[in-house]
């Protein structure tokens, strides 16, 4: 009696279950779903263009989702593999957060915590395929659009690069705008690009702000190979002459145009970084394309080639090395050994042209160790490794989020002050420091879950599914990519790329569960 009574109990719920199935949403209900989706069509359209709408598509679309349970029947939600390990490192964070040094400051920095909740949104409202083909399509829209924007930023110039400037130019007395005020003068091939927030297009206009009856010195920005500080400019001290040139004491003046390429992102580090990912989502769609010598291959591949140069004009070498990886790791999963040495034999002449324009930008080799950027990241890096042992509490619970920016003096941090202040150019390093070793190695191991699921994930995917597939084998390479940058680079502290990042794990996951050969829903109560 038992067994039949327990049967009967299992019939109605499934029973139950089906009914619920069957029940569709009132209009409000309707209404909120396609406002979620019209959502992440304006987050993939944005993420690499703006991030402003990127979070504005994605608060609106968790306030539209959270609306969304209020109504009957309410949403289901599905497992995903990476659940615990993501959670697990969410509340770590929070718990670093409250033990911190400056706990006020850290938890204010939760909010960038709550970015992982992109990928839910994307895995939990995202149903139809063909809506993801349109999103991946979509991404790749706006990945062109930002790299040409890259190419017309070279094309048309920037700012007034000066030349020949003389000793009694007024251009000479700038500094630095601190509270030492050290003498910074401006020199030749100097580049000026704003002047008080405003761009600067032609040396009148220079000219007419630095003739203002105002008392306030000039601010202006300049960019100098590997420096963008912002100098102070004393007004009333131009030169006598006919022509804004002779006024300012320069022989002459050209468009700058030497410069590492920023995108929309306005930080050549972040705008490296963010094409990695989108460039290894590209290559990704163009190995799993069937037919390469098509419109859809003929399209992607120019996708890539802009994508590729606008990355070679930021000139940052770790994402060059990055990207590089990544499609030798997407080439070596979807392409046979001939289709290989053929991309190997194309990649060849691009290395040495990454390295010319490396000399030429910024005078320095790929591993020198003159460059003062890698003896600055060696140490900052061994500072902070030796604050992370120098306590049992920073290696459980670490010093907080941004804890840094206030007790850095403290620390003895960045060369005592001499060198600039931020964080630890490395997502490990910072990781461990500011939310411990636990929280570090649960963030290992949410990494290796979400690797393991692309890589199986990938066998599962028909060939004539390229779409889908290229979408995973992307991932995948853009996931090692961002890992080996991490290194020497902080990353995953950088919104605009983890959002993108967020995105495209969100859609993979979509993925799993559609390719899902044991439980396609893996319904959660």
């Amino acid at each position: 009696m038992g067994p039949a009574l327990e049967r009967l109990r299992l019939g109605k719920q499934v029973s139950r279950n089906d009914k619920r199935k069957e029940i569709t949403p009132g209009p409000v209900g309707v209404l909120l779903e396609r406002l979620i989706i019209a959502a992440l069509f304006l987050f993939v359209i944005a993420a690499p263009i703006s991030i402003a709408a990127t979070q504005f598509a994605w608060a609106m679309g968790l306030l539209f989702w959270l609306l969304r349970f209020t109504i009957w029947p309410r949403p289901q939600l599905h497992r995903t593999p990476i659940d615990y390990a993501m959670f697990g490192f969410f509340i770590l964070t929070g718990l670093s957060s409250f033990l911190s040094y400056e706990p006020m400051v850290s938890i204010g920095k939760l909010r960038a915590a709550m970015l992982f909740t992109i990928v839910y949104l994307f895995a939990e409202n995202l149903r139809s395929m063909r809506f993801l083909r349109l999103l991946v399509l979509l991404l790749v829209a706006s990945t062109l659009v930002t790299a040409l924007f890259t190419f017309g930023q070279y094309l048309v110039g920037r700012g007034v690069k000066v030349y020949e400037v003389r000793a009694d130019s007024p251009l000479k007395l700038a500094r630095l705008d601190s509270r030492e005020k050290p003498l910074i003068p401006i020199l030749s091939g100097d580049t000026i690009e704003e002047v008080n927030h405003q761009r600067l297009s032609s040396p009148e206009q220079l000219v007419a702000e630095l003739e203002g009856s105002s008392a306030e010195p000039l601010r202006v920005k300049i960019y100098r190979v590997e420096w963008n500080p912002v100098l102070e400019l004393p007004r009333g001290r131009l030169l006598s002459g006919a022509t804004p040139e002779e006024r300012l004491g320069i022989q002459r003046w050209t468009r700058g145009r030497d410069w590492r390429a920023t995108g929309f992102f306005g930080q050549w580090t972040t705008y490296g970084e963010a094409l990695q990912l989108l460039g290894s989502l590209v290559f990704g769609l163009l190995v799993a394309l069937p037919q390469k010598r098509s419109k859809w291959g003929i399209g992607l591949a120019f996708v890539l080639a802009a994508a590729g140069g606008a990355l070679l004009l930021t000139v940052m070498r770790a994402s060059w090395l990055s990207f590089l990886l990544s499609a030798l790791v997407i080439a070596l999963t979807g392409l046979r050994w001939r289709s290989l040495l053929v991309i190997g034999a194309c990649a060849l002449p691009l290395i040495l042209v990454g390295l010319f324009v490396l000399h030429q930008k910024r005078n320095v080799g790929f591993f020198d160790q003159k460059d003062d950027s890698i003896r600055w990241r060696q140490t900052v890096q061994s500072e902070g490794l030796h604050l992370l042992i120098s306590s049992p509490r920073h290696l459980l619970v670490g010093i907080g989020m941004d804890s840094i920016k206030a007790r850095w003096r403290q620390w003895g941090l960045f060369d005592q002050g001499r060198r600039p202040s931020g964080h630890m150019h490395s997502n490990y390093l910072q990781i461990a420091l500011e939310r411990g070793v636990p929280a570090l190695l649960t963030w290992l191991a949410l990494i290796a879950i979400y690797a393991r699921t692309l890589w199986r994930l990938r066998k599962r995917i028909p060939a004539d599914k390229w779409i889908e597939k290229g979408t995973v084998l992307g991932a995948l390479g853009g996931l090692v990519g961002f890992m080996i940058s991490g290194i020497v680079h902080y990353n995953w502290g950088d919104s605009e790329v983890v959002m993108i990042l967020y995105c495209i794990m969100g859609l993979s996951l979509v993925l799993e569960r559609e390719f899902d050969d044991q439980d396609s829903t893996k319904p959660v109560a």
